[in-house]
């Protein structure tokens, strides 16, 4: 099927290990849908939650519609997640284990319908992100003088 990104999270990986992806629906109002396509929505500071066997993501926030008035809803509202049963179990599960939290990664469409992509990662320790950095950073170092030696 045909996908197109909408939003990516760009803390999520430097924050989180990311152990394991899951795709998940969402609960949307139209207005809500027509600003998504419009392409005003931001997952950085947004997390999901188990609460009562269903799963909501928080923080997710999508701008008012322009055109929308009276049916916009509240830009930061917490929006329930469609996962079967097997998946929030699973989810459970490993949330009840110590460190992991649920994430979600990426916004996108699959043919019409719009899809969230939810990280299972456990929280990165101070040091493992300026290790993170410094590998990306030698990285860019090595490219750029293999780069040069060609020239």
């Amino acid at each position: 099927m045909n996908t197109k990104l909408i939003a990516k999270n760009p803390t999520a990986y430097h924050n989180y290990t990311i152990e394991d992806k899951i795709e998940a629906g969402i609960v949307l109002s139209g207005t809500e849908i027509k600003s998504i396509r419009v392409g005003k929505v931001n997952l950085k500071d947004s997390y999901a939650i188990l609460k009562n066997g269903e799963v909501f993501v928080l923080g997710m926030h999508i701008s008012p519609y322009e055109y929308g008035n009276i049916f916009n809803k509240d830009p930061l509202r917490n929006r329930k997640l469609l996962l079967n049963r097997k998946e929030i179990n699973k989810l459970t599960g490993l949330i009840k284990q110590k460190g992991y939290s649920l994430v979600p990664i990426s916004l996108y469409f699959k043919g019409s319908l719009v899809k969230l992509e939810l990280g299972i990662g456990k929280g990165k320790k101070l040091y493992d992100k300026r290790e993170e950095i410094a590998k990306k950073e030698a990285n860019l170092r090595i490219q750029k003088e293999l780069k040069n030696r060609n020239m």
